[in-house]
């Protein structure tokens, strides 16, 4: 379960690279479709057309609302497993930053302001996924001398 816990949380990073990749490749598609001559409107985005770089939206959005969010619910109850010292903390640390990032990514269509957290967040999420690999790949172990208390630190 050490093993997998480790996989999940390296995955969870790596899909937020994923994320960064596909927006940026959108932005700039979509930016060059607009440098091209083209208008994006309402009744453009309604009639399917498509430019170099939509593909990025779609998979920006499904990895963001569908597939990260599975993956650090699947890794918040692997945790429970796993003993690693810190794990179940750092996993729920993880899944709350998900959540947190979803809504902001809901909101930010409102709020444009919220992208920029979104942003942020997206940061964090990664960090603490990667720390979270990081200290199952230490062997920091629980063992059945620990205390509840011992097993919640960080």
């Amino acid at each position: 379960m050490k093993t997998t816990y480790r996989v999940l949380a390296f995955l969870v990073a790596a899909e937020v690279v994923i994320q960064a990749a596909a927006i940026a490749y959108a932005v700039f598609g979509l930016g060059k479709y607009i440098d091209d001559g083209a208008v994006v409107d309402k009744a453009t985005q309604e009639s399917g057309v498509t430019f170099e770089g939509v593909i990025g939206f779609i998979v920006h959005g499904i990895n963001g609302e569908m597939v990260i969010p599975l993956i650090a619910l699947i890794l918040f109850v692997v945790s429970f497993f796993a003993k690693i010292r810190g794990g179940v903390l750092w996993a729920g640390i993880l899944l709350g930053l998900v959540v947190l990032q979803v809504l902001l990514g809901f909101f930010a269509h409102e709020v444009p302001f919220l992208g920029a957290i979104h942003g942020l967040n997206a940061l964090a999420v990664f960090t603490v996924a990667f720390m979270a690999g990081m200290r199952a790949r230490s062997g920091a172990a629980v063992t059945a001398s620990t205390t509840p208390a011992d097993r919640a630190t960080v």
